[in-house]
């Protein structure tokens, strides 16, 4: 173990730039409360009543685990501890209270969390990474389960302090450990997230192990891969690794798979928070730009079916990905206070994983490609590592993590839609409808937002106030325009990009207009992503039934010039994302072109430009919201029809 950067062990940990408020503040309202409460109700809110990784798991005494890693629980009580507070779901509060005090009832006598026992050498601490991160945020919302989770928590730091000082026991593979070398790549690789809970512990509880805790800040970060050499000039890949040797793919693994990189995207800020290293700023800044520029999806997450690829559209992201990027944006965001992070964050939210999903919640797909025009059992799978069924919706379509993990995408999306800037202020961080109850000087604040963003551009707010604050509106950077209407507009500050509202006790309403515009934004092969923010465009390849094949033609090219917008008429539907059902849509002028399979499997790359010429006349072609088109060409290609 070569020598880590000093600490100091009395400094606290850098604050964050906005302060999350505690789980339970925030309720969501319209469409957004409509789709937790449908994840409550589908799959998501059943899996304790049936699925064996959770209801028969070894952490609760049972014998099933998908795999060495024993996480699936662990994901679980990740997902479902903010699932059940932001709805205040008293079925799901009761699911969450019984696991996690028989979790809790199982520590064993040295402080081990968890069903590994010391003399079977099957001890790695990555698990427990994932159910701290649900145990902060159950000790945050309910105060009866403070002390115990603090409590737990505090003693199993203590044991994590020794074996990290034990060559790195619990994280490095040793000689006679059951798992293999492998196993240990993932928590080394996500260490990030273990941080968090220990930040969590030095913010507000850190009883009398300050010192513990800030090693074993030091120590995860020295044993941990580090991705501020990987996200540099002379390190980070920006081709498509099938351009380049398999040997690549292998040496350098632990910054190449997609979730491992959608929970990475937020390192930097976590290891900023103890090391103060303003260098981890552009860290995070290129890790974020690189990751999307070079292997991402139009949809907002990132492409990669297990490994990042490139930029062809049949690649394929997965579920996890969605949520995790969700997650490490929304962090990025209140602990740096970068507002890109945020837009990406609304973009991945309302885009990748309502497409990833069926309407009802009970069914999801194990990986979305951004053209893709049927899901069904595939002839040949374009992906790197992932099975032919890989695109179905279904319970189990491929590995079984996103069936436990994909229900903290949007409760983890309220969490931080508002946040605390200084003692006085609040900030509508991640626009969308919402409630907040909080206090500010002891005083009680209650925030009201009721809006059908994305999809439409007027959001209304009716405060409720027992003293004066600032309340600050966060204007998109796409946005062409902002107006308010019942209070007068301030300036937008260039460098948070926010509007600071003076808010006087009382009660208070006012209207916050975004201008929207049609946008494109070139991708590969001559191709456009077709957004008015924040729903993409998407040509929905018509579906039958629930076997989801195309019941019409695919290969389309549009001419953008063409591009119109028709907002529809009525309330948006329930659920939310149910196939197609949204209303608005955008219309363009299309033909039909030729358009080659890969692997005979999947659309390919599009012809060149040059080389299209239309199959047919031309027709009026609809696009729809790209997270209700379960089927869809997201990535369309372009062609001149000004002469037709």
């Amino acid at each position: 173990m070569s020598t880590a950067p000093f600490i100091d062990h009395v400094r606290p940990v850098v604050p964050f730039a906005y302060e999350p408020l505690p789980l339970g503040s925030i309720t969501a309202n319209g469409w957004l409360k409509t789709e937790l409460e449908t994840s409550a109700a589908g799959l998501g809110g059943h899996l304790y009543d049936f699925y064996r990784f959770v209801a028969n798991s070894s952490w609760i005494g049972g014998d099933q685990e998908y795999s060495d890693l024993n996480e699936a629980l662990p994901y679980w009580v990740n997902a479902l501890v903010p699932l059940a507070y932001t709805t205040h779901d008293e079925r799901l509060k009761a699911q969450v209270h019984d696991i996690v005090d028989n979790v809790l009832s199982r520590i064993q006598p040295d402080g081990w969390i968890g069903p590994e026992t010391l003399e079977s050498r099957e001890r790695m601490i990555w698990a427990r990474t994932l159910l701290f991160l649900g145990l902060m945020n159950l000790a945050d919302a309910n105060s009866t389960y403070e002390a115990p989770i603090v409590d737990a928590m505090l003693r199993f730091n203590g044991l994590m302090n020794t074996m990290l000082k034990d060559n790195g026991t619990g994280i490095i593979w040793h000689e006679g450990d059951k798992p293999n070398v492998d196993d240990f790549l993932w928590f080394r690789s996500r260490v990030e997230d273990m941080m968090v809970s220990v930040e969590w512990l030095l913010d507000f509880h850190p009883g009398n192990e300050t010192k513990i805790l800030k090693e074993n800040l030091e120590m995860l970060h020295e044993y941990g891969y580090k991705w501020e050499g990987w996200y540099t000039e002379q390190s980070y890949i920006k081709e498509d690794f099938y351009d380049l040797p398999q040997s690549v793919t292998d040496d350098l693994w632990q910054f190449l798979h997609g979730v491992t990189i959608a929970e990475g995207l937020k390192y930097a800020a976590v290891v900023r928070r103890f090391t103060s290293n303003d260098s981890l700023l552009t860290t995070a800044k290129n890790g974020v730009d690189w990751t999307f520029k070079y292997h991402g999806a139009p949809s907002g997450t990132i492409l990669a079916d297990e490994r990042i690829d490139g930029l062809n559209p049949y690649y394929g992201s997965e579920l996890c990905t969605h949520v995790e990027t969700m997650y490490s944006l929304a962090y990025n965001y209140f602990a740096i206070g970068d507002p890109d992070y945020a837009d990406r964050a609304e973009l991945t939210a309302y885009n990748a994983l309502p497409a990833a999903l069926m309407g009802d919640w009970w069914s999801h797909q194990y990986m979305t490609e951004p053209n893709q025009p049927f899901s069904k059992n595939l002839s040949a799978t374009p992906f790197y590592d992932d099975n032919t069924q890989s695109n179905t919706f279904g319970l189990e379509p491929n590995y079984p993590c996103c069936t436990v993990n994909h229900p903290q995408g949007y409760p983890k999306f309220v969490i931080y839609s508002f946040v605390k800037k200084g003692k006085s202020g609040l900030v509508h961080a991640l626009l969308s409808p919402g409630n907040v109850q909080t206090e500010i000087g002891r005083k009680t604040v209650s925030i009201d937002c009721e809006t059908d963003y994305p999809f439409a551009n007027t959001l209304s707010y009716t405060i409720e106030t027992d003293t004066d604050f600032d309340f600050y509106l966060r204007v998109p950077n796409w946005s062409t325009e902002v107006s308010i209407q019942g209070l007068e507009k301030p300036p937008t500050d260039p460098t948070t990009g926010l509007m600071q509202l003076k808010i006087p006790t009382g009660k208070t309403k006012f209207t916050y207009t975004l201008g929207m515009e049609i946008t494109t934004t070139p991708r590969a092969n001559d191709t456009v992503a077709v957004y008015r923010e924040y729903p993409a465009g998407t040509y929905p390849a018509q579906a039958q039934d629930h076997v989801l094949l195309n019941t019409t033609e695919w290969n389309v090219a549009i001419d953008p010039t063409t591009l119109e917008y028709n907002a529809g008429s009525g309330p948006l539907p329930e659920p939310t994302f149910q196939d197609g059902a949204l209303p608005m849509y955008m219309t363009a002028k299309g033909c039909l072109i030729d358009w080659p399979m890969f692997l005979g499997a999947v659309p390919g790359s599009p012809i060149p430009k040059e080389d299209r010429v239309c199959l047919g006349d031309a027709f009026n072609v609809t696009l729809r919201p790209y997270g209700s088109a379960k089927l869809h060409m997201s990535e369309i290609p372009t062609i001149d029809l000004s002469g037709q």
